[in-house]
């Protein structure tokens, strides 16, 4: 349940020893992402493509919550400004104001929450992962995409953007998160 290009590349290789064939959502539906936390969201984006398709949908909303802006963006993190450079600019513009200077006062974590409905639109699983890290004060790697080259992991030494893609399917949100929820995919397919 998404058309996000990055996450359809993480969910495919995280899906992909399954043998689960993944899609992006139906070119031109939008869902409303009214809910006032991430679980809330995805479970929104998943009743809604199932529904669409009448498959299974698989929904993700992730964001980072920054400690020093009081969890800005938040749920909002997407759509915090138009382009991943500006988020970032945005970013980096506010933890300016806010005196946030040292690598504690830029304290930050990604969450994943990842909902799974049936054709039917019921959610049958919903599971929460997170990252704890640091804002960086300047983008640091090319890879990646959103917020990576400003979230510094340290667990990694690294942030997001300069990490191989098999630690950040380890450390990061979503990874952490789809680790919790493939042992309860395995029983719902074996099932």
């Amino acid at each position: 349940a998404s058309g996000n290009a990055g996450k359809l590349r993480e969910f495919g290789a995280l899906l992909a020893d399954l043998g689960l064939h993944t899609q992006p959502q139906p070119e031109g539906l939008e869902v409303d992402e009214t809910g006032d936390t991430f679980a809330a969201n995805a479970r929104l984006k998943a009743q809604a493509v199932a529904l669409a398709t009448g498959q299974w949908a698989l929904a993700d909303d992730s964001g980072l919550s920054v400690e020093a802006l009081g969890g800005i963006p938040g749920v909002h993190s997407a759509r915090y400004a138009d382009s991943d450079a500006a988020r970032i600019a945005r970013l980096l513009q506010e933890l300016t104001e806010a005196r946030a200077l040292s690598p504690s006062a830029r304290s930050a974590r990604f969450t994943a929450a990842l909902a799974l409905a049936n054709p039917s639109g019921e959610i049958v699983l919903e599971v929460e992962g997170h990252c704890p890290g640091q804002i960086l004060e300047v983008p640091r790697g090319d890879g990646g995409f959103g917020y990576d080259p400003v979230f510094f992991v340290p667990e990694a030494g690294l942030p997001f953007a300069e990490m191989p893609r098999t630690l950040k399917a380890e450390l990061g949100h979503r990874g952490r998160a789809f680790a919790r929820l493939k042992p309860q995919l395995q029983l719902l397919l074996q099932g």
